[in-house]
This record gives C-alpha cells, sequence and structure tokens, in this order.
C-alpha cells in the first residue's frame, strides 16, 4: 500500500533523474544529449497566471526541467484589470468558435494593457515563448537578437468535428493573426490545430507530471478522508468530472447525461451512484463564477449530484477525488489538450469522453476508454460499464500504459528541447 500523501516536492528542486524508471531511458538519454548542446541558453516564458489551467500547471513542471539540464529558465506572468481578461475570454471563446464581436474600444484596452505588461517585463532572452493570446502582443517588442516562439494550447481546428460544428470566428483571429506572423516559430498541440501562418510550426502535445502532487500515489486511507471532508459517499459508484467551470467543458450537459442515465439505472436496478463536479477557476477567467451558477441552478439541489468548487491549489483533493471516482468523465464541447483525462488515464480509470481535440488522442475509443458525441450515448457507457465492470479495469490497464508511453513530462521536455536545437543548431 501506498504511504500517506505528503507533499511532493517542491517543483524547483524537480530533476530530471527523478523519472528514472518511470519513461522511458531513451527519452531521458535524449534530453540529457540536447542540455549539452543548449548548455546556458536563457529561456523566458510569458503566461497569464501562475494559478488555475493546464499552462500553468505544466511550465510549474517544466521550469526546473530546463534549468536542470543546463538552460537558464525563467518564468514571468503578465498582470491586468479585469476588463483586460474580459476581452481576451471574448478571444477565447472565438478562437474556439463561439460567436464573439471585439470592438475597437476592446482591442485598444488589450494593446494597451500587453505595451505596459512590455514595460515592466524582463524580455532580455535567447529564446521567448509566448504562451496563448493574452501576451501575444508582446512580440512587437521583440529584440532582433532572441528567437520568439508562440505556444498556443486551445483548440484552433477548422474542421468541423463529430462534436462541435464550428471553426475560430474570422474576425477575431484576422485581428490576431498579424502579430502570430511576428514569430519565428509556433507550436500546437495536435496538427489539426495548425494554421496557415508564414512561420514554422511544431505540434508538441502537452503532458502531466506523475511525481505531482495532483499525481502522485495516495493511500487508500487518505482517500477515503478527502471523500467524507467532501461529503461524498463511499457507498456508491462514483462518476466525476474534473474541470473549470467553463461553458466548453459542458458541466451541465454531464448534468443532463446523468438524468437521463439515472432513469435507465431505476429500471434496470443497478448500484446506487453519485456524480460530482469538482472544479475551480483560474486568474483569467471572468466567466468561471456564471457558469458555476448555471451548473447549481440545473442540478436543483438534486442530493445524488456533488458540485465542488475547490482552489487552484487543491492539487491532493483532486488525486484523491480521481482515484477513488469509478468511472471519469469529460464531456467537452472543445479542448485544447484536457490534461484531466491523461491524469484519469494514468490513475487507470476508465474514461468516457467527447471526441473533441486532444482527447481523441488519449482515449482510444474502445481502447482506452469511450468516446461519446451526446449526452445519450455518455448515459447509454454510464450504463455498459456498471454492467461490464471487467471492461473497464481493461480499459484502465490500457490507458495507463498509453498515458506513461506518451504523455508524461519528459517526453514534452525533449520536444521542446527537439525544437530549440534545431533552430539554434540547424
Amino acid at each position: 500500500m501506498a504511504a500517506k500523501a505528503q507533499p511532493a516536492a517542491s517543483a524547483p528542486h524537480r530533476k530530471l533523474s527523478d523519472y528514472e524508471g518511470i519513461v522511458d531511458p531513451d527519452i531521458l538519454e535524449e534530453i540529457y544529449r540536447l542540455g549539452k548542446r543548449l548548455k546556458g541558453m536563457r529561456m523566458l516564458h510569458v503566461n497569464s497566471t501562475k494559478r488555475g489551467g493546464g499552462v500553468a500547471e505544466l511550465l510549474s513542471s517544466l521550469l526546473p526541467l530546463f534549468n536542470d539540464v543546463g538552460l537558464q529558465a525563467d518564468w514571468q506572468v503578465i498582470t491586468a484589470p479585469p476588463e483586460f481578461f474580459q476581452v481576451t475570454k471574448l478571444f477565447h471563446n472565438a478562437l474556439q468558435g463561439l460567436t464573439a464581436f471585439v470592438t475597437p474600444q476592446m482591442f485598444e484596452l488589450y494593446l494597451r494593457v500587453v505595451e505596459e505588461n512590455a514595460q515592466r517585463l524582463n524580455l532580455d532572452a535567447d529564446v521567448v515563448v509566448i504562451h496563448d493570446y493574452q501576451p501575444l502582443t508582446l512580440v512587437e517588442h521583440r529584440s532582433k537578437q532572441a528567437a520568439w516562439i508562440w505556444r498556443c494550447h486551445i483548440d484552433l481546428s477548422r474542421s468541423a468535428s463529430r462534436v462541435c460544428l464550428t471553426r475560430p470566428e474570422k474576425s477575431v483571429w484576422d485581428l490576431l493573426s498579424p502579430y502570430v506572423a511576428h514569430y519565428d516559430e509556433a507550436i500546437f498541440s495536435l496538427t489539426e490545430f495548425a494554421q496557415n501562418l508564414p512561420v514554422r510550426q511544431h505540434i508538441i502535445p502537452p503532458s502531466i507530471d506523475p511525481l505531482t502532487e495532483k499525481n502522485q500515489e495516495l493511500d487508500a486511507q487518505y482517500i477515503t478522508e478527502v471523500y467524507q471532508k467532501l461529503g461524498i459517499p463511499r457507498d456508491r459508484k462514483v462518476f466525476l468530472q474534473v474541470s473549470r467551470f467553463d461553458r466548453f467543458k459542458d458541466p451541465v450537459g454531464v448534468i443532463q447525461a446523468y438524468q437521463l442515465f439515472r432513469e435507465k439505472n431505476r429500471l434496470n436496478h443497478s448500484a446506487p451512484t453519485c456524480l460530482v463536479l469538482a472544479g475551480g477557476g483560474a486568474d483569467d477567467d471572468p466567466e468561471g463564477a456564471l457558469v458555476l451558477e448555471e451548473v447549481r441552478a440545473r442540478s436543483k439541489g438534486d442530493p445524488d449530484i456533488h458540485i465542488l468548487e475547490l482552489p487552484p491549489t487543491a492539487h491532493l483533493e483532486i488525486n484523491a477525488l480521481q482515484r477513488g471516482a469509478d468511472i471519469i468523465i469529460q464531456k467537452s464541447t472543445r479542448e485544447g489538450f484536457g490534461l484531466v483525462v491523461t491524469e484519469a488515464l494514468w490513475k487507470k480509470k476508465p474514461v468516457i469522453a467527447s471526441a473533441a481535440g486532444g482527447i481523441k488522442i488519449q482515449v482510444l475509443d474502445g481502447l482506452t476508454g469511450f468516446l461519446v458525441n451526446s449526452a445519450e450515448e455518455l448515459a447509454d457507457r454510464l450504463e455498459y460499464l456498471l454492467q461490464h465492470p471487467r471492461v473497464g479495469e481493461r480499459l484502465g490497464q490500457n490507458g495507463y500504459k498509453h498515458a506513461r508511453q506518451n504523455f508524461l513530462i519528459p517526453r514534452q521536455l525533449r520536444d521542446y528541447l527537439r525544437v530549440l536545437s534545431d533552430r539554434l543548431h540547424p
């Protein structure tokens, strides 16, 4: 049995050698080799928040590893008033297919705030990596000596998917794409997200860190204690979705699917169940509170539906929720990648998810989980896995192997180093 959870080693002290025995040794060997070629390179990452969301989690794990293999990596965050993030949330929604209108005054505010940050930040580095659209226009303040890379984490796919028949709002992309063209390179999570741009483009899927509090092994007693603290019964089958309260994560659709499932469940006299929606907000997402209100309204105080608003630092609690769940759901309508799915696969849980964004390369339908296209299909798959627990065990084992081979942090570190090496040492 695993020892009772202790706080994971702080990220600044993480070393690549900590992953020996977890990831393929060939990956580690290549990272050390590339690190020697890039030793001393000054690397700067800039994004919009230190707390909440996958980008902040990724950078927390990547930065110490960049430094451990010989680079001089730093991470800075832009500061902005709430109205700035209201504008960039419009960008986010529009780029992922919702109708949105950005006025000239809004765009002027956006440019002015980024300009103010350019004066505050120290952008002196050999390579500058700008994450997503919030600090995008910092590129206007680049030095000629540095290489600038735009790292886009959201779903910019233009082709219709089975889940969402939308594409980026052209008017907003037309505002932002000229700034992307000023970069030297661009990195996307999937090939289908790449755009028609006059810069070299790379595909680097995100990854999870298996050594963090969110992914380390936990003692069974600790898991029980977390469930008790959060008021979730342990005598029921638990269906769980972990995500920010964001419309693209479709938490209301999850409730609809659970209610459909429960109607069937009453007829089939299956085991009692409950649904848990666990999440929180991010500093750069002003819509989270409104979506949370909508979710609570839809649940109408149903005692079998547990809505948990957790702080961005609740990594051990999220880990315990995932390890204690019977089935994990991710019903996104658009998804940049979906690291919560990777976390579920790593924990050997059966996953039912929408065929959106990066979920499609993680959940291989019928092999590492089930892909669904509607609330009705989700309800059917929930019922099927309850009736066939051995199938769920097989999916969980396959998912773990898939995550271990493809979606752990050293592999992503290697991919970044390959891009840098190709850039500086063609």
